[in-house]
């Protein structure tokens, strides 16, 4: 019974043919992984605060929606015990805070 691969030839290759061959694929220049390009956040911190609580007001907004759409039936859930937490959060005075600029610059 042979052993091994067929031979891509006429002939299988000798020792020499076979390590020349194995050296050529092993010394072929291989392109590191790309690596994903991170951009900056060029936000300044005052401008992402201000984003980040429009972002809490909107989704206080729509958890006061859902709470208001649940039924009666559902008021004493742990969901709506969840949402009545969000809802009687106070984002106004979050939402008050100017953050100042750093360095000297407010």
């Amino acid at each position: 019974m042979p052993r091994g691969r067929k031979p891509e030839a006429d002939h299988p290759l000798s020792n020499a043919e076979r390590q020349a061959r194995y050296r050529a694929r092993h010394q072929a220049p291989q392109q590191p992984p790309a690596k994903p390009r991170v951009t900056a956040d060029r936000r300044s911190r005052p401008q992402r605060w201000r984003e980040a609580v429009a972002v809490l007001l909107e989704l206080q907004a729509h958890y006061t929606a859902w709470y208001d759409a649940l039924p009666e039936t559902l008021h004493n859930s742990p969901t709506a015990e969840a949402l009545q937490d969000i809802v009687e959060i106070d984002l106004d005075s979050l939402a008050a805070i100017n953050p100042p600029r750093g360095y000297g610059r407010d």
